[in-house]
């Protein structure tokens, strides 16, 4: 069964739990039974039927497209963690590092 690492901010919704081995096919499988464990972790996780838009996924260490449907085999490891942004939409004028 996948496990999911639950990062330190998001375990006083597990009651301090840091890893939770449960059953999912999908992200989204597992979610729902994450949300069945722990009533209203789900709500940190979804907006409507889909991540969060500060949410991203990580399967056994490989950032996925953050869809709820991404499969995930019986002994991945998951950790659902705040995305990291940042930088420009243009690079810097790279002739200036010459």
């Amino acid at each position: 069964m996948p496990t999911v690492v639950i990062p330190p901010l998001m375990r006083k919704f597990t009651d301090g739990e840091e890893n939770i081995t449960l059953s999912g096919a999908t992200v989204r499988e597992v979610i729902d039974n994450l949300e069945n464990r722990y009533p209203g972790i789900k709500e940190r996780l979804c907006e409507e039927d889909r991540l969060k838009p500060g949410i991203a996924v990580y399967i056994n260490g490989l950032l996925t497209r953050g869809s709820i449907l991404e499969r995930v085999d019986a002994d991945a490891e998951i950790h659902f963690l705040p995305a990291i942004s940042g930088g420009t939409a243009e690079p810097a004028n790279w002739n200036s590092y010459k």
